[in-house]
């Protein structure tokens, strides 16, 4: 089913490696999104090198929505452009490598993912009501079980944290390949396809 050109999504990907399984999904995702006839920009942290560290100025300026910005212009503007938020990365204990989490840290900024001046401290006043679909697909070196055990400290991050800043109604779908590292080329063929449906049907 194709969508409306309008459907603008952001790929937030991090891997350090352009050869990895996850690079893989990240083609799975790109092409469904094709398909889907979407507007798609590709946001690859370790290509561009991204600083994930928060610094003394930086935290400074963190509630100051008139300069939190600065250095950050590129990310915030590709966060208000998009309506579709997409992930891709491995999980590394148990959660969002250290990259990307510094990514959401810096970038999800007071004023852009949501208004300090509104709510209180159990309310999370949401700043990104424009994403309506939220999409995360992860490789696991764990298994479900073992996973699930822990807490599952990754998924919550973004169906939970993340997600409480996006729209209402907002669609979500997390795709997961677990026990990564006992992966075989059957299994791995069938996430990729896994992962073209679920995107599909993401944007549908």
């Amino acid at each position: 089913m194709t969508i409306e050109t309008k459907t603008r999504v952001l790929i937030v990907f991090c891997h350090p490696s352009p050869e990895s399984f996850n690079a893989s999904v990240k083609d799975a995702v790109l092409e469904a999104i094709d398909q889907a006839g979407a507007e798609v920009r590709v946001n690859d942290l370790y290509a561009r090198d991204f600083n994930p560290v928060m610094g003394r100025e930086e935290l400074h300026n963190y509630l100051d929505t008139g300069r939190n910005r600065l250095g950050l212009e590129d990310d915030v503007a590709d966060i208000l452009w998009c309506n579709a938020l997409i992930f891709i990365y491995p999980t590394w204990c148990y959660g969002p490598p250290a990259m990307l989490k510094g990514w959401l840290e810096r970038c999800l900024l007071p004023g852009v993912a949501f208004d300090p001046t509104l709510g209180d401290s159990d309310t999370i006043p949401r700043g990104l009501a424009h994403v309506t679909r939220l999409g995360v697909f992860t490789t696991c070196g764990a298994s479900l079980a073992l996973t699930h055990m822990m807490g599952s400290p990754g998924k919550n991050t973004f169906l939970r944290g993340v997600r409480a800043l996006l729209a209402v109604r907002c669609k979500t779908s997390f795709v997961a390949h677990y026990a990564m590292d006992k992966s075989t080329p059957s299994s791995r063929a069938a996430h990729l396809r896994k992962v073209r449906t679920k995107m599909r049907a993401l944007l549908a």
